[in-house]
């Protein structure tokens, strides 16, 4: 049974070159050679990486005469997106709930603690008896 098309977007992005690839076409399409230059690999080697990402539908490649230019493809990135949201709006609860549960916690404390005491200063002058006026 082929795996879902999210399970394959998430293993395509789970390697760090494919993540560095993507990130280069965030920039703009851009050809093989090109996508290959930063790394210490060979052309072949970054073909196979390329048919990942194309496999989980994450670029798409074109052919223009002699160039093939490859070019981010949304659509799984807006699957990945709205899957993640679901877990973005939980988190998003937990930390207000947090938030609010922190505001109790210091508001007893404050109300616990002892009344302070308004620290006043007494220059040399008022202790011998003069003031000024």
């Amino acid at each position: 049974m082929p795996p879902d098309p999210l399970s394959s977007t998430f293993a395509a992005l789970a390697d760090p070159t494919r993540r560095a690839i993507l990130a280069r076409l965030a920039l703009g399409e851009t050809s093989v050679m090109e996508l290959a230059k930063p790394f210490d690999m060979s052309l072949p080697a970054i073909s196979k990486h390329l048919k990942v990402l194309e496999h989980a539908g994450l670029i798409s490649r074109g052919r223009e005469a002699q160039w093939r230019p490859c070019r981010i493809a949304p659509a799984s990135f807006k699957e990945v997106d709205g899957w993640l949201g679901n877990f973005r709006r939980f988190w998003d609860e937990s930390f207000n709930r947090l938030d609010g549960l922190l505001e109790e916690m210091k508001a007893e404390e404050a109300a616990k603690a002892p009344p302070r005491t308004r620290k006043v200063r007494v220059t040399k002058e008022k202790q011998r008896g003069r003031t000024r006026g």
